[in-house]
C-alpha cells in the first residue's frame, strides 16, 4: 500500500497542484497525468463526481486515498472547501511549444502581454480553454503555472496550451491587438489564425508588442470608462470571434 504524504512530496516540487475537486475532475478530462490524490472524505468527493462528473468517477475511484483534515492541510497552502487536492505532471514545454507553433491552426492563440494579476490569468485560461483556443501564452514575469494561476483555471491548463514566452517568440500569424485607440472589432471578422494580444489593465501594451502589431482593435466601451477588466476583454474577442464563424 502507498504511503500518500511520502508519493505527495516525491512528486511535489515537479509538479502542478490541482487544488479542489473541480480542478482535478477538469485535469483529469483533458488527459493530465496525475501521480497522487487525496482527499479529506472519500466517500464525500465520489458522491460529488458521481453527481458533477460521472465520466471520471471510476478514475478518481482508483485515485484518490483518504487523508486526515490536518494532513490534508499540511500539503496545500490554501485548503479548499471541498477537501480535495492532486498533483499533475506539468505538460513540457517541448510539447507546448510544437502545439503553437503548429499550422494551419483552427483557433487563435490568445497573449497576455506581461499581465499582473495572478487571478485575472487564471480566468483567462479558463475561458479560453472553453473556447477551444489553440493556446494562451503570457510575457513577462508572471509564471501562467503559478499555483494561483492554476487554481484561478479551474485545472483547465490541460485543455489547451499554456506557455510563457517573449515577444520575439510568439507564434506565426496576424497579431491583433487589443486598444482603445484601434478599430471597432464589431467591424471585423478575426481569422482563425489570429494572435489575439491584451495589455494589462494599468499600462495598455507593452512597446514591443505594439511594434510588432498588424492590426489595432478596439472594444465598445462607453466614454469616460477607463478599461475593462482582462478577462472580460479576452471573452468579449474571442465571443466575437465565434459568434462571426470561428470555430464552436
Amino acid at each position: 500500500m502507498t504511503d500518500p504524504v511520502r508519493d505527495w512530496h516525491r512528486f511535489a516540487e515537479a509538479s502542478v497542484l490541482l487544488d479542489g475537486f473541480h480542478a482535478l475532475k477538469h485535469a483529469l478530462r483533458f488527459g493530465a497525468r496525475v501521480p497522487v490524490a487525496v482527499a479529506v472524505d472519500r466517500r464525500a468527493a465520489l458522491a460529488l463526481a458521481e453527481e458533477l462528473a460521472p465520466d471520471v468517477r471510476e478514475t478518481l475511484d482508483a485515485l484518490l486515498t483518504e487523508v486526515e483534515r490536518e494532513t490534508y492541510a499540511s500539503l496545500v497552502p490554501r485548503p479548499h472547501p471541498t477537501g480535495v487536492a492532486a498533483l499533475a505532471v506539468r505538460p513540457s514545454r517541448e510539447a507546448g511549444l510544437r502545439a503553437l507553433a503548429r499550422t494551419p491552426r483552427s483557433a487563435p492563440v490568445v497573449v497576455l502581454d506581461q499581465p499582473r494579476n495572478l487571478g485575472n490569468a487564471g480566468a483567462v485560461i479558463r475561458l479560453a480553454a472553453g473556447f477551444g483556443v489553440t493556446g494562451v501564452v503570457t510575457t513577462g514575469t508572471l509564471d501562467p503555472w503559478h499555483p494561483m494561476v492554476v487554481r484561478g483555471g479551474a485545472g483547465l491548463h490541460f485543455a489547451t496550451t499554456v506557455e510563457r514566452l517573449t515577444v520575439a517568440e510568439l507564434p506565426r500569424g496576424p497579431l491583433y491587438a487589443l486598444d482603445p485607440e484601434g478599430e471597432d472589432i464589431r467591424g471585423l471578422k478575426l481569422p482563425d489564425d489570429a494572435v489575439l494580444a491584451f495589455g494589462s489593465e494599468r499600462s495598455g501594451l507593452s512597446a514591443e508588442l505594439r511594434e510588432r502589431t498588424d492590426h489595432l482593435v478596439a472594444l465598445p466601451m462607453r466614454p469616460q470608462v477607463s478599461s475593462y477588466n482582462l478577462a472580460t476583454s479576452v471573452a468579449m474577442a474571442l465571443y466575437h470571434w465565434s459568434a462571426t464563424g470561428g470555430a464552436p
